[in-house]
């Protein structure tokens, strides 16, 4: 009983460091496309992480099969929906930043984070 309580925790707390980085994120980074990065990998990363450690935490029932699928379903669905706004993005004409135009931004002294 000890083991997996401690196991449990041990995802759990993972999965809230890589759901933290990923809102510092978000929050840091110049463009839509790499807060999107940030955001769709650290999300699926810490919510599988958190969602292992309660499956641990759950034991061999009937949580535990349900929260697997919710698994599944975070697994495949949060890549597959930073893709479509990847891809919304770019069809209504906003372009990823370069490091040319973070050069630039930076020359001028305005702040990349800020835009």
């Amino acid at each position: 009983m000890e083991v997996t309580d401690i196991l449990s925790w041990i995802f759990i707390i993972i999965g809230s460091v890589f759901l933290l980085i990923g809102g510092i994120g978000v929050l840091r980074l110049p463009d839509v496309f790499t807060r999107m990065h940030a955001a769709g990998i650290t999300d699926t990363l810490g919510a599988d992480a958190i969602i292992i450690g309660l499956i641990i935490q759950a034991g061999p029932n009937l949580v535990a099969i349900k929260l697997a699928l919710m698994l599944l379903f975070v697994f495949f669905a949060s890549p597959t929906a930073t893709h479509a706004l990847a891809q919304a993005a770019l069809s209504v004409g906003v372009r990823p930043k370069l490091d040319d135009d973070l050069r630039e931004d930076q020359a001028e002294g305005s702040d990349p984070s800020k835009t």
